[in-house]
């Protein structure tokens, strides 16, 4: 994964933010809008492609975008810093594949030291117990 030729498939479009912000908020288009089209990426292999296809299917539109936004600052330079960092998380998050788990043996000496200790107990356990004349 080429992070660097990924930054320059990406689009980016600066919108005005919603909510308050007193007069400047309708001047300044602040919010940006991260759009990430995944079947065109020329960075990404077709395993890993279809690899983020099914962990990211959620966030997926129909077209196969990938669309984040980003609203968290007034700045649009930082916003966009933002989007982007988040945008390298989830695809690294998405390219992750845990390790298989194997199954292991029970050692037979753990298997001996059980019984051992349960037969331990019951003695322990019998000698308590009142004498049967």
């Amino acid at each position: 994964m080429d992070k660097q030729q990924l930054i320059q498939e990406l689009q980016f479009k600066a919108v005005r933010s919603s909510g308050a912000g007193g007069q400047n908020v309708n001047k300044v288009a602040s919010k940006v809008q991260l759009t990430f089209d995944l079947k065109k990426s020329q960075a990404l292999t077709e395993e890993q492609k279809s690899l983020l296809e099914n962990k990211l299917a959620h966030r997926l539109t129909a077209a196969q975008l990938l669309i984040l936004t980003c609203d968290e600052d007034r700045s649009q330079l930082k916003n966009k810093a933002l989007v982007v960092k988040r945008f390298l998380a989830i695809l690294e998050q998405g390219l992750f594949v845990s390790k298989e788990r194997k199954a292991t043996k029970i050692p037979k000496s753990a298997i001996r030291k059980r019984i051992k200790e349960k037969k331990n107990l019951s003695e322990i356990k019998q000698s308590r117990r009142k004498p049967d004349f």
